[in-house]
C-alpha cells in the first residue's frame, strides 16, 4: 500500500510531468469538439484519467502519445450521438435585407464557440510554433472540421496538425495503418468538399491587423462608419453566432451596423485575440450609464481588409472566458 509520502511523491512527479501538456492537449479538443467549454471539461476528465491509470504507465510509449491517446478517446466517446456544432453561414443563405431581425435556431442548435488565445498559445515557442498553432485553430477551419465524422476529425488532426506516425494514430485509435490511411484520404476529401479554401490571413499581432482592429473598434464607438467601410472587404460577412442570421457584402453589412451602433459613445470595445485572430470583446451602455459585456467580435483580417466578422453574444460568462470584466464604468469615467 503506497503510503501517504508515496503519493504525495508521485501526484507531485504526475504534475510536473504532464501539466506543460495541458495548452496543446486543451487546443486539442477544442479542434474536435467546437466547444470551449467542452473542451475545458475534456482536459479536465483527460488528467482525471492519467492520474487513476499513471501507476500502470510503464512508458510503452511517451507521456504525451498516452495522454493525447486518453484525450482523443474521450472526445470521440462525448461526441457519439451528437450533431455537428455550426456557424450561420454553414445553416443557409445570407439575408439581402439589413433590416432583417436574427432569426432564433431551434433548441437543439450547437453553435461553435470562441477559443481564448491566451488559453492555448504555445508557452515558450518560436514564432513558426505559434503561427502554425493559430493557423490550426481559425474558426474558418474549426467549423468545416465539424462536418467530418469523429474519427476522420481525429485522424486528419492526428495526422496533420500534430504531425504523429501512423503507427502511434493507430494504436491511439485501435485500428490499424492502413485503416488510417484510409481515414485520412477520406477525411481530406471531406474537408476539401465542405469547407472554403483557407484564406490568406494576417497574424492578429501584425501591424495591418491591428490597423483593422482600430478601425472597427472606432467605428463602434464612434459610430464611425467611414472607418467601418475603409476596414471591410467589398465581399465582407458579418454572422451573428446563436442565430441563422448572415449578411454578406460590404453594403449590407454597413447599412445593419449602422442600426446597430447607434449615437457615438453606446459602445465600448476593448482588444483581445481569439482563434488566432484579432478580436474586440464588446460593452453596451445601459440606462444606469454603466457598460454591460454584450459579446465578441472575431475578425478575419486579410491584407485587403477584413473579409468576416463573427459575433458571439455570450454577455459576461463569455468574457470571462477572456479574463475581462462583466461590466465597465460610466460613459464619462474609466
Amino acid at each position: 500500500m503506497t503510503g501517504r509520502t508515496g503519493v504525495v511523491a508521485d501526484a507531485d512527479e504526475f504534475a510536473r510531468r504532464t501539466e506543460p501538456l495541458r495548452r496543446e492537449l486543451l487546443a486539442h479538443c477544442y479542434r474536435m469538439m467546437g466547444s470551449a467549454d467542452e473542451a475545458e471539461d475534456l482536459v479536465q476528465e483527460t488528467y482525471l484519467r492519467a492520474w487513476r491509470s499513471y501507476g500502470g504507465f510503464e512508458g510503452r510509449s511517451s507521456l504525451r502519445v498516452w495522454l493525447y491517446r486518453i484525450a482523443t478517446n474521450a472526445c470521440l466517446t462525448a461526441l457519439d450521438h451528437r450533431g455537428r456544432r455550426a456557424l450561420p453561414s454553414g445553416l443557409g443563405a445570407p439575408s439581402a435585407d439589413a433590416g432583417t431581425r436574427p432569426e432564433a435556431a431551434g433548441p437543439d442548435a450547437d453553435w461553435v464557440q470562441p477559443m481564448p488565445d491566451a488559453l492555448v498559445a504555445p508557452q515558450p515557442a518560436d514564432p513558426a510554433t505559434i503561427v502554425t498553432s493559430r493557423e490550426s485553430l481559425r474558426l474558418a477551419l474549426i467549423a468545416g472540421l465539424q462536418y467530418l465524422p469523429p474519427r476522420q476529425r481525429a485522424v486528419l488532426l492526428l495526422r496533420e496538425v500534430l504531425a504523429f506516425p501512423a503507427s502511434e494514430v493507430a494504436a491511439m485509435l485501435g485500428t490499424t495503418i492502413p485503416a488510417v490511411k484510409s481515414t485520412l484520404q477520406r477525411a481530406r476529401a471531406r474537408l476539401h468538399e465542405v469547407a472554403p479554401q483557407p484564406e490568406l490571413l494576417v497574424e492578429p499581432t501584425d501591424p495591418r491587423a491591428l490597423r483593422l482592429l482600430e478601425k472597427y473598434v472606432a467605428g463602434f464607438q464612434n459610430a464611425d462608419t467611414e472607418a467601418l467601410e475603409q476596414a471591410l472587404r467589398t465581399d465582407a460577412a458579418i454572422e451573428m453566432v446563436g442565430t441563422r442570421t448572415w449578411f454578406s457584402g460590404r453594403k449590407t453589412c454597413l447599412d445593419y451596423l449602422a442600426r446597430v451602433i447607434g449615437p457615438p459613445g453606446n459602445w465600448r470595445m476593448i482588444p483581445t485575440s481569439a482563434n488566432g485572430q484579432p478580436a474586440a470583446a464588446a460593452y453596451y451602455l445601459g440606462a444606469d450609464g454603466s457598460f454591460s459585456a454584450f459579446g465578441l467580435g472575431v475578425l478575419t483580417a486579410t491584407d485587403t481588409g477584413i473579409s468576416h466578422i463573427h459575433v458571439f453574444g455570450g454577455g459576461p460568462d463569455l468574457l470571462a472566458t477572456f479574463g475581462l470584466p462583466g461590466h465597465l464604468g460610466s460613459h464619462t469615467g474609466t
